[in-house]
């Protein structure tokens, strides 16, 4: 895909947001304040007045308010009227609630629908046996504001009117949303701050029994339970303080978590001196196989190759004509395995031969052929199983000494956080993200900040963290600086090798480093043309057959992965609450 393709679907998508931003931005509704009269009638009955002050930026139908109805409770007497607009309430009970459907107008005939317009709802109505009279006291555990409405509240102020003006005791829950209450003589009023949709609020409420002489609407209860009220309500307000507390020191220790991973880069990832100076290489530092090579440099220190370590002896095996090139004029590229020569390789040399041939035919393999079996998932899943053995192999045959090159105690400890760290953030962010405590903010930012860190370890290559040997960093130092000329073309034009064999030698490496196409276009301009055919590593670049390689083997990676396959109810237990929204 070129560039112009690119931005012209990136303008799409930009102008396809900005209008859904738009359309969203042209028709939207927000309660801007709520009012909440609540009056506790001595007979046990609860009449309830609420006052809702809606914005509407759009033309809307009206609005829905829900009202839950526990086991006995009723909605009686219900009114609804409206300022700034008329009204029309179908209501109905389903599923435990009380369902209003209140159609808004901006004409008394009920022909026009409201448009960009504040409207004030009222909605009055009484509920039997919601209070509940204990021996010792009489409860009402009320939702001012549930969980279930759709939208925030900006500000929602709250009367209480009590039979009795002494003995009465509340609370209001969560208290991060108090912004201010008071109680005098029977009445109590509260102010809320900004109640974001999705939370609740909630009034605990107790008043002397004495109060309710003849409770023919409320519900009676022959226990105590005054005291296990205010055990209730204290062991929330001292989880509250233990959640707030908690938050506070886990978000400063996330936000200072960055200390560990330097600590553990200064001890274990600082390198040794040594006295190599040198600025390229010209030849391979060393005749190590292509596979160890491609893990200690390409892998960062790693003790298993990586693909490019695969493809690299493919390469070499080629290069000693253990596997033979043939082209067709199909533009097919055909690999014939020499079985005669299988006993002169290495055990992971055979052991590549082996996976090879078992998708070849009579000892030859088609690259387009072998591309198409490795969309089958159980080819798929077999060679992937078998490169990760190959790949074990390696470490035995190699690798198993690592730690004459490579010490690496400093990249499992970041490990260690990073696994650890990921927990962590993603178990405290989901207890922060959307939490009203003060302290949240505080704890979630730590939570982002620990999720980046701990990724940035789990991911940053084995020798940030670890730590090479002298013997090591002399090694690692001299392969960088041959990679260095293998890519740098004026290098290679200016030393170029003198032999069609250190070509090829340096094009099994190049492919083991990841610059193979730096060596072969360098090749091909300085190796005689009537040499090309009688070079099968040549050949094999030549036709595409590095580019079909790989392409077949991500296949069949890809095809694998993409297949893997009447108690005394608890804060938050009360009644009323519900929710509602607009149409």
């Amino acid at each position: 895909m070129n560039n112009k393709k690119i931005l012209i679907i990136f303008l799409g998508l930009l102008i396809l947001l900005c209008s859904a931003s738009s359309v969203y931005g042209d028709h939207d509704y927000h309660i801007e304040e709520a009012f909440l009269n609540l009056t506790v009638q001595d007979n046990g009955m609860l009449h309830v007045e609420e006052t809702y002050n809606y914005i509407f930026i759009g033309t809307f139908n009206g609005i829905t308010r829900d009202i839950p109805l526990k086991t006995n409770e009723s909605v009686e007497n219900l009114n609804v009227t409206v300022e700034g607009g008329y009204a029309e309430c179908v209501k109905s009970v389903e599923d435990e609630y009380m369902k209003l459907k209140i159609y808004l107008y901006s004409d008394k005939a009920h022909t026009q629908k409201i448009h960009d317009t504040r409207v004030k709802v009222h909605i009055n109505y009484n509920i039997p046996n919601l209070i509940t009279v204990y021996k010792d006291t009489v409860s009402l555990q009320y939702k001012i504001w549930g969980e279930e409405w759709e939208t925030d509240v900006g500000k929602l102020t709250t009367i209480i009117n009590l039979p009795g003006s002494t003995g009465n005791m509340y609370w209001l829950n969560p208290s991060q949303y108090n912004l201010s209450s008071s109680m005098n003589g029977n009445t109590i009023t509260s102010i809320s701050t900004k109640i974001p949709g999705g939370e609740f609020y909630e009034l605990q409420l107790l008043m002397p029994t004495s109060d309710f002489k003849n409770a023919t609407y409320a519900k009676h209860s022959d226990i105590n339970a005054k005291d296990k009220i205010i055990q209730i309500q204290d062991n929330y307000k001292n989880m509250e303080n233990l959640y707030n507390t908690l938050y506070l020191i886990l978000g400063v220790l996330f936000i200072v978590s960055p200390i560990i991973p330097l600590g553990i880069y200064l001890k274990h990832g600082r390198e040794p001196k040594i006295n190599y100076q040198g600025i390229y290489e010209r030849e391979p530092p060393t005749k190590d196989p292509a596979a160890k090579v491609n893990a200690l440099i390409q892998e960062h220190a790693s003790d298993k190759p990586g693909l490019k370590g695969f493809e690299a002896t493919i390469m070499d095996l080629i290069n000693r004509k253990v596997i033979n090139i043939e082209a067709s004029d199909k533009k097919e590229l055909i690999l014939h395995i020499n079985t005669e020569k299988i006993e002169q390789v290495d055990r992971q040399e055979k052991h590549l031969i082996q996976l090879l041939n078992r998708f070849a035919y009579n000892n030859t393999l088609n690259l387009q052929e072998f591309e198409n079996q490795l969309h089958i998932e159980h080819n798929a899943r077999y060679f992937k199983d078998q490169y990760e053995a190959w790949r074990g192999i390696c470490k035995t045959e190699y690798l198993l000494n690592i730690k004459e090159y490579f010490n690496n105690k400093g990249k499992t400890l970041s490990n260690y956080f990073g696994v650890v760290g990921l927990i962590l953030s993603i178990l405290v962010g989901f207890m922060t993200f959307g939490s009203g405590l003060p302290n949240a903010r505080i704890g979630f930012i730590g939570c982002v900040m620990l999720f980046i860190i701990s990724l940035i370890c789990l991911f940053l290559p084995n020798d940030i963290f670890g730590q090479w040997t002298k013997e090591g960093k002399e090694y690692n130092e001299k392969w960088k600086n041959f990679k260095k000329f293998l890519k740098d073309n004026s290098l290679l034009n200016e030393h170029p090798p003198e032999s069609i064999v250190i070509w090829n030698q340096y094009l099994v490496y190049a492919t083991a480093l990841g610059v193979a196409d730096n060596v072969y276009e360098a090749m091909q301009m300085h190796v005689p043309r009537d040499s090309y055919y009688d070079n099968n590593l040549f050949l094999f670049y030549h036709y595409n057959g590095m580019w079909m390689m790989h392409n077949a083997i991500n296949t069949g990676f890809s095809t694998v992965s993409g297949n893997s396959g009447s108690g005394l109810g608890g804060v938050g237990g009360g009644s009323g609450g519900g929710g509602g929204g607009a149409f």
